[in-house]
């Protein structure tokens, strides 16, 4: 049906339509053999707290963007290669329901449908693509992840030292290996993630003494393996105190 699509005027008009909601901020995202699968909005687990986020599903690209007119206009496109996204169900805990995380080396979050119907469809959808492009591809899938940041609200404290009390004045940082929300004491170091950015980025202590002595592996499943139990908790190197989507995201 995709290969179907591709070549069709349906399908350009659609992506032309999507390019135009954008603006001339957004990048082009019409290309032979690209076709739009589907879209909807989801809720997006952000840095301090969930919004809605309109999302565009293509058979080799994610797209989201801020809704500025539903329909009309949206700002802030982000687009994640397909190939490199793996998702992962989670638990349904209070008002946050039908999730999953959305991981890539360069970023990983979490996001709500309004329905589980709605979760089922996306996660299908996402999948078959995924599996699609890799066995086109030959390639693997991605055995590396970047971590889910814990949403400010979830710490009152550095969830390291487990002793600095957050204030406007002692600001919350995240690190950016193991998505914790830590003091800028249990921070103050740099090191260099090159999925992640081309300059050293902050970390938290613990990760810091892992990745210096080699131990990486052991480092990102300490996030990653207790996100998968808890929905409670977003990635790009941006400044520690702004929201991921409010600002570069």
């Amino acid at each position: 049906m995709v290969d179907r699509l591709a070549n069709s005027e349906a399908n350009t008009r659609r992506i032309s339509i999507v390019e135009n909601c954008f603006g001339a901020a957004g990048q082009p995202l019409t290309i032979p053999g690209r076709v739009l699968i589907g879209e909807g909005v989801l809720t997006k687990l952000c840095r301090k707290k969930p919004k809605a986020r309109q999302f565009f599903l293509f058979n080799d690209i994610l797209v989201y963007g801020n809704i500025v007119i539903q329909k009309k206009k949206y700002n802030k496109q982000h687009i994640i290669p397909l190939e490199n996204v793996t998702i992962d169900s989670i638990q349904d805990e209070g008002d946050l329901r039908n999730g999953w995380l959305i991981k890539t080396p360069t970023k990983s979050f979490a996001v709500y449908a309004a329905t589980a119907t709605e979760k089922s469809e996306w996660m299908n959808h996402i999948n078959k693509c995924v599996s699609d492009l890799l066995s086109k591809s030959g390639k693997t899938p991605s055995n590396e992840h970047a971590a889910v940041w814990v949403p400010d609200s979830e710490a009152t404290v550095c969830m390291r030292c487990q002793k600095a009390k957050f204030t406007p004045v002692n600001r919350r940082h995240h690190c950016r290996k193991c998505g914790f929300v830590v003091c800028g004491p249990c921070s103050e170091k740099r090191f260099l993630l090159p999925s992640q950015s081309s300059k050293p980025v902050r970390i938290c202590d613990f990760c810091y003494d892992l990745l210096s002595t080699g131990e990486m592996a052991a480092c990102q499943s300490s996030r990653s393996d207790s996100y998968s139990q808890s929905p409670k908790s977003s990635l790009n190197d941006v400044s520690d105190d702004d929201d991921d989507e409010d600002s570069s995201d």
